[in-house]
């Protein structure tokens, strides 16, 4: 009879020990450790293991033969910007998100895309075939090479794929997913492990490009243990709030391409459908003038997004003053108050400061550091800052500002937008090369910026 062996392995991060520990010394999380048996048979210790292939040699770097990388076209643009240009054949992507964010949705949509490219298997292991049948009726999905397989078993996975050999494998969702060979739950870190590492070692033989879809945990990441995001050649997180329709799909890992860019989609009955502009969305419902509002352009990667800051300040009834930041670091919104208390003689310390970036969206660029202070101070001295302005600019402890990137591609997104007048730091305003049909203003500090929109 096989023996089996107790370790006890943290749920966080992986890691084994011989003995439970109330806390990890590898990731420091508490309560964190379970307990899970390993037996040791024939086919994972004396025999040949599954994931066994021919012996391989060493090479000289220089005799490999390089070959241009193939990218299939995902058909949806925002996507592909995301991918780096498309999917690289025999790669290993994960996609990440909160229940219900539109991970499935997106992905489903994907099958249909690559219609005439070859085979597509979807794999899912919570839902049956009528389930994805009745999503793939509304989501108006017609591609007669998309297969559905609802397994969970591994083996059965791998054989169902290699008799198929399709062009692309979705597998929804790798915590349903387990090994017989590991006596552990479905989701835990061992099966997460194992199956991750055999469906790699399956589509890099194979050149089948596989999508792993994967659930997260409160603290936003995938659940199951780091180790998954260093396997796979991609990791996409689909970011959102849950009451906006709008959903960020940003890449935090990219062996063929960057991991700045992000694509922009909103939720409707039809599915994810694409925000090719994402700016004049997010600032389309700004019809009135109030005080306390301001555009402020960010960086997303490579696209800046021109999103509207709203401030609301009000006499603190209370001995402390409240401040709420809502798509802004709390810390930060802190520290710049202080400094146009400090630098600007604008007095909110006896005042709560109430901050939010309209439609949902997190900043966390310090180019937007400028247009915080000019709308705590309009709503302050309840002065409108004019429409057509836009604010640019970091802000140091001393009220300097400071330059910033991508200045061009910043300025030109606005003047596109219809935008009359831009702020900018005078560092950045004397390297400009191009002329501009908008006025730009060049400041040193917050108090010219105060100063030219007349809030003083």
């Amino acid at each position: 009879m096989a023996k089996a062996k107790t370790i006890f392995v943290c749920s966080s991060c992986g890691y084994e020990s011989a003995k439970w520990l109330g806390k990890c010394p590898a990731c420091n999380e508490w309560n964190s450790f379970y307990e899970e048996k390993i037996v040791n048979t024939s086919n994972t210790a004396g025999g040949k293991s599954s994931l066994d292939k021919e012996r391989s040699i060493p090479r000289k770097l220089k005799d490999v033969e390089g070959i241009e990388t193939a990218r299939t076209s995902t058909g949806i643009g925002e996507l592909d910007r995301v991918l780096g240009g498309g999917l690289v054949k025999g790669s290993l992507v994960l996609v990440g998100g909160e229940p219900g964010i539109g991970k499935s949705t997106l992905i489903l949509q994907l099958c249909d895309k690559v219609k005439g490219e070859g085979k597509v298997l979807y794999i899912s292991g919570e839902e049956s075939a009528e389930q994805v049948k009745i999503r793939a009726d509304r989501l108006n999905i017609n591609n007669d090479d998309l297969m559905f397989l609802g397994e969970t078993n591994i083996d059965n996975i791998q054989d169902a794929i290699i008799s198929i050999n399709p062009k692309l494998v979705i597998i929804d969702s790798i915590q349903t997913m387990y090994s017989e060979e590991i006596t552990s739950a479905a989701g835990t870190v061992s099966q997460v492990r194992e199956i991750t590492a055999r469906i790699m070692r399956m589509c890099k033989d194979n050149g089948i490009t596989t999508i792993i879809i994967g659930h997260v945990t409160k603290d936003g990441n995938i659940a199951g243990p780091r180790v998954l995001e260093h396997m796979v050649d991609t990791v996409l997180y689909i970011e959102g709030e849950r009451y906006f329709s709008y959903r960020i799909l940003r890449s935090v890992k990219n062996r063929f391409g960057s991991t700045n860019e992000i694509g922009m989609f909103e939720m409707k009955n039809e599915g994810m459908v694409e925000i090719t502009n994402p700016s004049s969305i997010l600032i389309s419902e700004r019809n009135d003038n109030p005080a306390g509002s301001v555009i402020v352009d960010s960086m997303e990667g490579t696209r800046p997004l021109l999103v509207e800051l709203q401030a609301l300040t009000t006499p603190s009834v209370f001995g402390i003053p409240k401040r709420t930041a809502n798509g802004i670091d709390y810390n930060r919104l802190a520290v710049l108050i202080a400094v146009v208390e400090k630098k600007a003689g604008v007095n909110l310390g006896g005042q709560d400061v109430y901050l939010n970036v309209v439609s949902g969206i997190k900043l966390a660029e310090p180019a937007v550091d400028l247009g915080v202070i000019l709308a705590c101070t309009s709503s302050y001295k309840n002065i409108s800052i004019p429409q057509d302005v836009v604010a640019i600019g970091e802000v140091g402890l001393t009220g300097e500002v400071r330059a910033v990137n991508m200045i061009e591609k910043r300025i030109k997104e606005a003047e596109k937008l219809g935008f009359k007048k831009c702020i900018i730091p005078e560092s950045n305003k004397k390297l400009l090369k191009e002329t501009y049909k908008l006025d730009i203003i060049g400041v040193r500090n917050i108090n010219e910026a105060i100063k030219a929109l007349q809030l003083k």
